[in-house]
């Protein structure tokens, strides 16, 4: 399940660290996604949610380049519905501005990073 940052946060607060893990590809997806849902026992046994911890999934520059974004969209809707049981965030990781609004806009990500550090410092405040 999709949820914002701010509630990942509200949960973990003084309990836990929640990871934030970059991903290009399928196998990373999966890997992700099985490494976060701890089994009990074989892997033909359910999962048991209240061991599963919660992460955010952050799309880089570089992924949205390698990659047309709808794939990587589709991966993470795709593994929303084959781990029920995941809890996570999306993430816009050191996106431009036009990448930032344009994220915003879609509804899906739960946060967006924006990286003007290429500019003055009064100006990288001006576009954050």
């Amino acid at each position: 399940m999709i949820v914002t940052t701010k509630d990942l946060f509200e949960q973990a607060y003084g309990k836990y660290a929640v990871g934030a893990y970059n991903i290009n590809n399928l196998e990373q997806t999966i890997g992700l996604f099985r490494g976060n849902l701890a089994k009990k026992g074989s892997n033909n046994e359910p999962t048991d949610p209240s061991r599963s911890a919660p992460f955010i999934i952050q799309l880089s520059r570089g992924a949205r380049g390698y990659s047309d974004k709808r794939f990587l969209e589709a991966m993470i809707r795709t593994a929303e519905e084959v781990f029920p049981e995941a809890i996570f965030a999306v993430h816009l990781d050191h996106g431009t501005e036009e990448v930032a609004y344009e994220c915003i806009d879609s509804g899906f990500y739960s946060s967006v990073m924006i990286d003007a550090s290429h500019e003055s410092f009064d100006e990288n405040i001006a576009i954050t």
